[in-house]
């Protein structure tokens, strides 16, 4: 009988009472967000997502959340504060709510340090501040990344007034795991109907398109240390790799895109590393592998808004080795997370 593998699902996300009071409080005000529809759902109970009572498994850290990773083999949650984060509250609120946030994600992981493992979340609406919280997360608090939900305020980290977080990412050698939230207001028109206009769809275009604009703006020439996590396979940027290399290298011969030092295929398989949740595909996990290599694939849930037990069942059914299922389970976990191997 082969040995049990070690299972560390890394995109787990949870939440706190206050920034659940908090988002309720925008769910109710006027607004036109992409992020909309899932918040006025989850936390004021509106059809739709309502009905889904995703709000009650964000909240429960110890008592179902726990039960069910036991009951199908899960070892540990690597949580993050769920999207949209903090990333919808004007600075001082986003920057009071992170802390809190972070404080309460470091207790929890002290009560259970062998269930639970913790993504720091930041406030990028005020970028030096940020990085003070993020220098606090890791050095006093001992958590083991970063936690980001794509744009802020439609802006991306192309923008060097968000330098300043990459760069304290970059020294504390911590990696950034960026979420996808509602596509930001240049993105969103065609993709609100049909339901598209969140996992469907949109969260991966969203995503996808920060992690190109990072490479084609040329911030990983700034920040070549800096480790990018993104989720759900990849949000299928490997997939379109090699077309967006070759145009990438087009766009800058003419003059539409900046020189950098290398090219998106080489920037994509230094700085990112990617995570399985919400796809369960043996064939996407194949591909994925023999492009980016066993070291840069990671297993997720996307707990609790996809069920444990088919993403339990889709990696141990995956057509893999022994040595490669635990790299993808555990081993890629510990290394980019910093999280202690059992």
């Amino acid at each position: 009988m082969a040995a049990k593998i070690r299972k560390i699902a890394t995109e787990e996300a949870f939440s706190i009472p206050e920034v659940a009071q908090a988002l309720q409080k925008v769910a109710r005000a006027p607004g036109d967000s992409a992020d909309m529809p899932l918040i006025k759902g989850i936390y004021d109970a509106q059809p739709g997502y309502g009905s889904m009572r995703f709000l009650e498994g964000l909240l429960d850290l110890e008592g179902k959340r726990l039960r069910e990773m036991d009951e199908h083999g899960v070892d540990m949650h690597l949580l993050s504060l769920t999207a949209p984060g903090v990333q919808m509250f004007d600075a001082d609120t986003a920057c009071e709510l992170a802390t809190l946030a972070n404080d309460r994600l470091a207790e929890v992981i002290s009560r259970h340090p062998t269930r639970f493992a913790g993504l720091a979340t930041f406030a990028p609406q005020a970028p030096k501040r940020a990085a003070q919280e993020m220098e606090r997360a890791i050095r006093q608090l001992k958590l083991n990344g970063f936690i980001v939900n794509s744009h802020t305020n439609s802006e991306y980290f192309d923008d060097p007034k968000f330098w300043p977080i990459l760069e304290a990412a970059e020294a504390l050698d911590a990696c950034i795991y960026i979420h996808p939230r509602g596509p930001s207001e240049g993105l969103k028109g065609p993709l609100r109907d049909y339901g598209m206009d969140s996992a469907m769809w949109a969260y991966g275009v969203e995503v996808g398109t920060h992690a190109v604009r990072m490479m084609a703006g040329g911030v990983f020439d700034h920040f070549p240390k800096l480790k990018i996590c993104i989720g759900h396979m990849g949000e299928a940027v490997h997939f379109w790799i090699w077309r967006i290399t070759f145009m990438n290298s087009r766009a800058q011969t003419i003059g539409r895109a900046p020189k950098t030092k290398l090219t998106m295929d080489e920037y994509f398989r230094r700085n990112f590393v990617i995570t399985t949740s919400g796809v369960e595909d043996h064939l996407a996990l194949e591909y994925s592998i023999k492009k980016l290599g066993v070291d840069n694939v990671l297993w997720a849930i996307d707990y609790p808004y996809q069920p444990t037990a088919p993403a339990v069942a889709f990696i141990d059914s995956a057509p893999l080795s022994d040595a490669d299922k635990a790299q993808v389970c555990h081993r890629n976990a510990e290394r980019i997370f910093h999280i202690k191997p059992a």
